[in-house]
């Protein structure tokens, strides 16, 4: 018996990669979007004989939300791993962000991500087993800079899988979260930005930092480099809670892990728009 796969936001990207490396894993996946018109590379990959299901859903909707789970159970019976993808950046420091940007991007990354998983549960407890596996980032372990919306909705996922993680075990249900590093995609280029103004003090140190992105972003690793760690953690019979995709995450969680005090964190984030920490 296949399992079967949820996988949210699979246009492109890491979803995509997630939800086809999935497939030729042995799942079935239902591979969901918001958009119908972007899904050709999922239609193309089915056509390439990967065992795929399309779907839309907007995961800022509850109610479609419910009814997608509902069917994905109706057809199937079961739902062995939920990956949360669906996201989107938003770029701007706290005074230049109002507070309907900064509810947007909370709506999509963070309730999205917690009303899929509030959905999948009950199943998964009645099933006594199920992996929910969400993609958070660096930005959930790091605040990087002009990412404060962003940075806010990633560690507030974070905090809510880490505190379901030992209770849901209890049911046989892991969980687990996946830290990219810079991954090279379409996900920069779609970040909502707000620019900064010269009188407003900050486009200089934006600048800096958009800079350093475009950098590391067209150095960063492939959709399905990370693919293939949400595929690990999603077929794991005891996943484990965290997983970078890279030894350059890796490194950069270490640092957050083990300096209690933060300061070695704020040196390379200042870094990034060419400042020193300030002490």
């Amino acid at each position: 018996m296949n399992r079967i796969a949820l996988v949210t936001g699979s246009s492109s990207g890491i979803g995509l990669a997630s939800a086809v490396g999935l497939a030729k894993a042995g799942c079935r996946v239902v591979a969901t979007v918001r958009d119908p018109s972007r899904a050709d590379a999922l239609e193309a990959a089915r056509g390439s004989g990967a065992d795929l299901e399309i779907r839309r859903l907007d995961v800022t909707d509850p109610d479609a939300i419910n009814a997608c789970v509902a069917g994905v159970l109706g057809d199937h019976g079961r739902i062995d791993a939920l990956v949360n993808n669906a996201g989107a950046g938003v770029r701007g420091t706290l005074e230049q962000l109002d507070d309907p940007t900064i509810a947007a991007a909370m709506d999509l990354n963070f309730w999205g991500t917690l009303r899929c998983a509030r959905a999948v549960i009950p199943a998964m407890r009645a099933q006594g087993s199920g992996n929910i596996v969400s993609v958070t980032s660096m930005n959930g372990l790091i605040g990087m800079p002009f990412s404060d919306a962003y940075n806010a909705s990633k560690f507030a996922v974070e905090g809510l899988m880490e505190g379901l993680a030992p209770v849901l075990a209890q049911f046989g249900i892991g969980v687990s979260v996946i830290e990219p590093g810079p991954v090279n995609t379409g996900f920069t280029a779609n970040v909502r930005r707000v620019e900064a103004q010269s009188e407003d003090g900050y486009a200089e140190l934006s600048a800096a930092y958009e800079d350093r992105l475009r950098g590391l972003f067209s150095g960063g690793q492939t959709p399905e480099e990370v693919a293939a760690v949400v595929v690990e953690a999603a077929m794991s019979a005891s996943p484990h809670l965290r997983y970078q995709s890279s030894l350059a995450a890796s490194a950069m969680a270490a640092r957050k892990l083990v300096d209690t005090t933060g300061d070695s964190v704020l040196a390379a984030t200042s870094a990034l728009i060419g400042a020193a920490p300030a002490r």
